[in-house]
């Protein structure tokens, strides 16, 4: 299917709507005027603001009794998400009916086949990357469309349009295999520690699957990657990293002056010092050089990438402050794997050296707790006070024995199984520190409860 076969329909129907990067394609076809609609679980933040574009949701499962106006197999195409169970009524009702029923990552290849799509994939950092990526080239020259993994703070959507863009920022997601359904011209790869096992059934699998992405990338394009990635691409391959002399592209004197948090760049074709970074954090600042190289080799000058660095106000749930005080700072971020966590942990250590830290996190999925039990204990067992909410199972059914009790227990640091209420009463005196959430699943739904009584606190 290509682009001109989109062109005959004029409905879009998205069964799990309310996913990140589903929520993007539904405004981007509700941008051209089609009719757009679809189901999800449960309500959230995003589906509210959805309905009040004019996207029509429901969150029950009609089976085959979905809106009347869907039914026009003719005109309305399908748009699932792989995280969807296969035996949803309406998924099966749809496919019963031979609609045309595509991936969200299919659809993503398609209407980006117009343009020179930059890619970023990796198991962490993907959309961050992205999110910065599409801000520095819509303030530059260049100007690119977005379609991304999280909403932006500065243009407050996962979706940028630029009319005659030459460029698509695409979020290049490993899950289900999305990203090989792509064709880059060019693209980051963050990182390929494993994840999703249950999907790939072991890590050789995994990094086989990112080779084939890698594969993809146009010839005529690059690969900007990660110095510790070893991947082969028919594209120029330009490397980066943190305090690493053998990468192109070094980032180095990584420091936090008068609350600005600066690095140097030093490549091939010169150095620029005293970069401002438009979010903190050793992770980010890797994110950003990632994101110079490639800015770099499509053209960008030195004062838009500086400009574009040091305006960005990040990702929501990605290293977000609720509360920055002297004494007491809320962060909440979207980590759910052990090295994210790392990454946030030293981050934070390397910010507020002096600070307790208390985490407060939510596993995400059964299988990957499963999976990660060594690597969650450890991390988590480094934060000052660990609390675990119950794991959120989203698409999995219970494995017996794992819980997060299995977690906590095993835990060095002081740690706790708290519910959403136990913990909201745990923390109405904690009045000096550092509060994190962290998780992938609904814990997003407490943020502004916590935020609402450390304030309390404070006031």
């Amino acid at each position: 299917m290509n682009k001109s076969d989109l062109e005959k329909y004029n409905q879009a129907y998205f069964i799990g709507i309310g996913g990140i990067g589903m929520s993007a394609l539904a405004r981007y076809f509700h941008s051209l005027g089609w009719k757009v609609g679809g189901y999800d679980k449960t309500p959230s933040p995003l589906t509210d603001v959805l309905i009040s574009e004019g996207i029509d949701i429901h969150f029950e499962d009609l089976d085959k009794n979905i809106p009347e106006v869907y039914k026009n197999i003719e005109n309305t195409l399908v748009i699932i998400t792989p995280a969807i169970p296969k035996n949803l009524g309406e998924l099966v009702f749809v496919q019963s009916q031979n609609y045309k029923v595509l991936k969200r990552a299919e659809v993503l290849g398609i209407i980006t086949l117009q343009t020179k799509g930059l890619g970023v994939a990796g198991t962490h950092g993907k959309t961050t990357t992205s999110t910065l990526l599409a801000h520095i080239l819509k303030n530059s020259k260049l100007k690119a469309n977005a379609f991304l993994g999280g909403i932006s703070a500065n243009f407050n959507s996962n979706l940028l349009l630029e009319e005659n863009a030459e460029f698509s920022v695409i979020e290049a997601d490993e899950f289900d295999k999305s990203f090989l359904k792509l064709s880059p011209f060019a693209s980051i790869i963050t990182s390929t520690d494993a994840d999703h096992l249950d999907i790939y059934g072991s890590d050789e699998a995994f990094q086989e699957s990112f080779q084939e992405y890698a594969n993809l990338i146009s010839e005529k394009g690059f690969l900007i990657l990660q110095k510790n990635i070893k991947l082969q691409s028919k594209a120029k391959i330009i490397t980066y990293a943190i305090e690493n002399n053998e990468a192109n592209f070094n980032g180095k004197n990584l420091r936090s002056e008068e609350g600005r948090f600066l690095m140097d760049i030093k490549f091939s074709g010169g150095e620029y010092t005293s970069v401002q970074l438009g979010v903190p954090g050793i992770h980010n600042a890797e994110n950003a050089l990632a994101c110079v190289a490639l800015c770099i080799k499509l053209g960008l000058n030195e004062n838009e990438i500086r400009e574009g660095l040091s305006t960005f106000s990040g990702v929501k749930r990605r290293f977000e402050y609720y509360i920055k005080t002297p004494n007491l700072v809320y962060i909440d971020d979207y980590a759910h794997h052990p090295t994210e966590i790392k990454a946030i942990r030293e981050s934070l250590r390397m910010l507020y050296p002096d600070k307790k830290i208390i985490a407060i996190f939510q596993p995400h999925l059964f299988s990957r707790t499963r999976d990660f039990l060594a690597g969650f204990i450890a991390e988590l067992s480094l934060f000052d006070e660990t609390i675990l909410m119950p794991i959120y199972p989203a698409r999995e059914e219970p494995i017996p024995g794992i819980t997060s009790e299995i977690i906590s227990n095993k835990l060095t640091n002081k740690s706790y199984h708290k519910n959403a209420e136990e913990i909201i009463e745990y923390l109405q005196n904690f009045k000096d520190g550092i509060v994190l959430t962290i998780g992938a699943g609904d814990i997003d739904r407490i943020v502004n409860r916590v935020q609402e009584t450390l304030n309390q606190n404070i006031a």
